[in-house]
């Protein structure tokens, strides 16, 4: 019975490392969009067989981090430019909604959880490593979520925090190229700062510059590195 044990533990630890291990090369880009996850290759790299990688793919497929095709091959999801304006549109409602209720809303305890995700934040940006800014960016903005008191905008706005996750890191990456990483800290204290006065307007006004900020490098982004002529309906 004891061996029986260890083996389903054995086989729920593989198919979460294997979860962990491309969840983590997705969102830093590691695994660029588009490329191909074949269950063979993948079961030879991390020395098991087929099953915790289909399980691993399975869920990544709920994270909306891979796509199946129609023959039946499994591929990173692209990201899909088109939709961004669309996409930044829903992000500055969630994040402007959360911001102001935060605002109104937050206790004590909340200003410490807030404050605490942003130290948090700020040593993965000196850290320089993009995938623990992108996930300490998700857990201050979660923290404000949760202070606003609100779990179903909470819910959809993590939604996007995590859809956006590999956007981020081209945004990080065009903000330290013009070294304006500063911003990267400043802006989330200023908006804890305005949460902990219970500036409502000034909470909100932060949240949408925050969205817009993220915005315009990202298009920035695209144009320097894809085409002299890359644009955005809906910019």
């Amino acid at each position: 019975m004891a061996d029986e044990a260890e083996i389903r533990h054995a086989k729920g630890t593989g198919w979460r490392f294997v979860y962990q291990t491309l969840h983590d090369e997705i969102l830093s880009l590691a695994l660029e969009p588009g490329a191909l996850l074949d269950e063979t290759t993948l079961a030879e790299r991390f020395g098991m067989s087929r099953s915790p990688i289909r399980e691993a793919l399975i869920r990544l497929s709920g994270d909306d981090l891979v796509v199946t095709l129609s023959n039946r091959s499994t591929i990173v999801a692209p990201i899909d430019v088109l939709s961004f304006p669309k996409y930044v549109e829903a992000l500055d409602l969630a994040q402007r909604m959360n911001t102001r209720l935060a605002a109104e809303l937050r206790s004590e305890a909340d200003l410490k959880a807030i404050a605490a995700r942003q130290k948090e934040f700020e040593a993965a940006v000196k850290s320089g490593n993009h995938l623990l800014m992108s996930e300490a960016n998700k857990q201050f903005h979660m923290a404000i979520a949760t202070a606003g008191r609100n779990p179903y905008l909470a819910a959809f706005y993590e939604r996007l925090l995590n859809q956006g996750r590999r956007m981020l890191h081209l945004h990080f990456d065009y903000i330290e190229r013009s070294n304006d990483s500063y911003l990267l800290t400043d802006e989330h204290t200023e908006m804890l700062e305005a949460i902990r006065a219970r500036d409502v307007e000034r909470a909100d006004a932060l949240a949408h510059a925050h969205t817009r900020q993220f915005r315009d490098n990202f298009i920035e982004f695209m144009k320097e590195n894809y085409s002299q002529n890359f644009s955005f309906v809906g910019k």
